[in-house]
């Protein structure tokens, strides 16, 4: 899978990893919150316990998820939080050097899915800069999942999507993406 990751996945996992703040409504919040403190604190299992892997997956790869087996699917979904830990996480960690406040919007829930929106401040050096963003949730077995977070309106797992999964898949179908995806766990994991 391409190393390079999206500039909006970028600021939307810096957006997970601030410190958060108490949301009007604690059970759709907390797991925003688990999120962002365990990148924090370098807990990334924890972190991603709380994102909704199958839902993800679904997305990535739409109908081409069904046409998967278990196993594949089940690869992939490991693949996937491996690669986002190693290469968004870290980075977010650096970046807590400029955090200055976020603020959470009451949360809005209809059914099953939830939107949490957010404005985080961040004071570089030169500049102060204010990102909105909004967290979508989905209800999975009675417990709520972080599914995706837009930045400016720009979905990371739409950006991720378009510019990685799609073409890769379009090359080789289900086992050239695994195959890129094992290869670049891998390099990643000899740094």
């Amino acid at each position: 899978m391409n190393a390079r990751l999206h500039p909006l996945a970028l600021l939307a996992t810096l957006a997970l990893a601030l410190p958060a703040f108490a949301a009007p409504n604690e059970t759709v919040a907390k797991p925003v919150k688990t999120v962002v403190q365990s990148v924090r604190y370098s807990k990334d299992d924890l972190a991603l316990k709380q994102l909704a892997n199958d839902e993800q997956g679904r997305f990535l790869l739409g109908e081409d998820w069904e046409k998967g087996t278990e196993a594949q699917r089940k690869e992939f979904t490991r693949l996937f939080n491996s690669l986002f830990a190693k290469i968004a996480f870290p980075k977010v960690r650096e970046n807590f050097k400029n955090l200055a406040s976020i603020t959470y919007e009451e949360p809005v829930v209809e059914g099953d899915s939830a939107k949490v929106k957010s404005v985080i401040v961040i004071e570089h050096p030169m500049k102060k800069q204010e990102m909105k963003l909004q967290y979508s949730l989905v209800k999975k077995q009675g417990a709520w999942k972080v599914l995706d977070v837009a930045v400016l309106g720009d979905s990371m797992l739409t950006g991720i999507r378009d510019d990685q999964v799609r073409p890769i898949m379009k090359q080789g179908g289900w086992e050239h993406l695994l195959t890129l995806m094992r290869q670049k766990d891998a390099e990643l994991s000899k740094k």
